[in-house]
């Protein structure tokens, strides 16, 4: 664009000399157009390319003929474009975002934004202006309308035709139209890595695998450094069970990056994929020594510890973790799942407890909570549990469910049904949400409650669920063909559930089948009166 534009300005400054008094009595800003274009030639940094718009701005407000006034905004807008970019680049050439990145987008902005002004056709500058707009709170329409353009101004640049077109893509929900947009990208430019390899990435998440790993391999031989790309294969190649071949790959990133915990890390999640829980142990501790307060590998090791019944030093990680991080609600939460595996409940929940003073919309937090009541028997303090989640998200179907348990433990059927019939239309084949509500729609002492008919249907879609082969949800079958009279399909549902039964669960079973030999149907009973069998 430069060459192009000097050779438009040589016979202007020739004419301008030349004449004389008439050329320049029209050009009162022609000094400062002269100095801009001779300190464009050498213009190099921000401050260089700072003057050179300055003297351009100053020569077209001083007064231009037509011929000079064009060519002063073409080359405003060049060098505005040049230091747009420029500044662009202190955004994405960084490894660590620069703390100052929003103001650069602004400032880069207002340079491309103006230069697209003064000269629409300028694909370079409406690429850069998408890019930017597709960062944290920025402009997405203006990003989908830059791209657009860029797209429409490019003639035969099929290099930057490959990026715009790789840009869209990414912003693009469709699949199909993101693959169309990527295989055009790699036919005009197949030595694109980016686009190479964002199409693998694509095709990946597609379910495309082979033609993926096939991306990779080429993203790979056209980037030979890419660590992002192997990192890529070596998670396909993990999806489908090439295992070795993922630790292949891992290590050749760990080569290409010795003095960092990620492979390592991705390794260990490997071997925990394969099952080889000791071996994952070996990887995250070299990726501890190499790093020693990474807040990942901490955390993963505590879960692998968790895999191996090592509960003491799991809980020593996540102790770690909190350590480094305090209040961190991932960490606070794992270390109550840890406490409560080591039998030390009251301590789970005083943990949840805490993190829910901090952080009182943590809703992974708050279900737990949920559940460590109900499984102490507060059951009151496990609705308003539930109840907090489902303030914040009405549908949340294991919320339901939970409070619906908690309800129907403290006799109110009634509030437990309606929880229960919400769950069931959002989660139809759970086998937890069925039993339940067949459960309580045999067994309520309430009549107008109990509906026989729907308990069998729920109950037996429960059974076929989990393959006839759960003791408690047999009962539920039982007791709903109890509820219709029929007592001997409720004793012989009965004395499948005692084939399958855990030791605990004998003893209720035995009293249900007296029931029903006795000819009458189960009644569910309070908590603090009779426990019933595990719903």
């Amino acid at each position: 664009m430069l060459r192009l534009m000097l050779s438009i300005a040589v016979p202007v400054l020739l004419a301008t000399t030349l004449t004389g008094g008439p050329a320049w009595a029209q050009n009162e800003g022609q000094e400062d157009l002269d100095r801009a274009t001779a300190a464009k030639l050498t213009a190099r940094s921000l401050k260089d390319l700072t003057e050179v718009i300055g003297l351009l701005e100053s020569a077209l407000e001083r007064g231009l003929d037509e011929g000079n006034t064009e060519f002063a905004e073409n080359l405003l807008a060049s060098t505005l474009i040049q230091r747009g970019v420029t500044i662009s680049q202190s955004i994405f050439r960084t490894a660590q975002p620069n703390p100052r990145w929003p103001d650069l987008r602004r400032l880069s902005l207002n340079d491309l934004e103006r230069a697209v002004k003064l000269s629409p056709q300028q694909p370079e500058a409406l690429y850069s202006i998408a890019r930017l707009n597709l960062l944290p709170g920025g402009n997405a329409k203006r990003a989908t309308e830059a791209i657009g353009e860029a797209l429409d101004a490019i003639e035969d640049n099929p290099a930057l035709r490959a990026k715009v077109l790789t840009l869209r893509a990414t912003v693009t929900k469709d699949l199909e139209k993101k693959l169309a947009d990527l295989d055009e990208a790699v036919r005009v430019a197949p030595r694109d890595a980016a686009a190479v390899r964002t199409r693998g990435l694509v095709r990946a998440a597609s379910g495309k695998l082979e033609e993926a790993l096939a991306d990779f391999d080429k993203g790979i031989e056209l980037s030979p450094k890419h660590i992002a790309t192997y990192e890529a294969k070596a998670a396909v190649l993990t999806r489908l069970k090439k295992y070795d071949e993922a630790l292949q790959v891992l290590e050749k990133v760990r080569q290409l990056n010795p003095d960092s915990a990620q492979p390592l890390i991705q390794r260990a999640r490997v071997r925990m994929q394969q099952s080889d829980f000791e071996a994952a142990i070996e990887e995250l501790d070299k990726a501890h020594a190499v790093d020693p307060d990474n807040l990942a590998v901490l955390l993963l090791r505590a879960g692998v510890y968790e895999e191996l019944k090592q509960g003491e030093k799991a809980l020593a990680d996540v102790d770690q973790v909190l350590k480094l991080k305090p209040d961190l609600p991932a960490a606070m939460r794992l270390r109550a799942v840890l406490l409560t595996r080591l039998d030390r409940m009251d301590e789970a929940i005083a943990e949840l407890e805490a993190l829910r003073e901090k952080a009182p919309k943590d809703l992974v937090a708050l279900l737990q909570l949920g559940v460590y009541y109900s499984s102490q028997n507060k059951y009151t303090e496990a609705v308003e549990a539930f109840s907090a989640v489902l303030a914040e998200r009405p549908e949340h179907w294991g919320a339901l469910r939970g409070r619906g348990d908690a309800l129907l433990n403290t006799g109110k059927h009634r509030e437990a049904i309606d929880d229960y019939n919400k769950a069931v239309k959002l989660k139809p084949d759970d086998p937890g949400i069925l039993n339940n509500l067949a459960w309580v729609l045999a067994t309520s002492p309430e009549e107008e409650l109990r509906d026989g008919k729907r308990a069998v249907e729920l109950a037996t879609e429960a059974c076929r669920v989990t393959d006839y082969k759960q003791a408690h949800i047999l009962s539920t079958l039982a007791a709903a063909h109890a509820e219709l009279g029929d007592f001997d399909t409720a004793i012989k549902w009965t004395e499948k559930g005692l084939d399958v039964a855990a030791e605990e669960q004998i003893e209720p079973l035995e009293k249900e089948l007296q029931s029903y030999r006795a000819g009458k149907p189960w009644r569910e009973l309070l908590a603090e009166e009779d426990p019933t069998p595990e719903p």
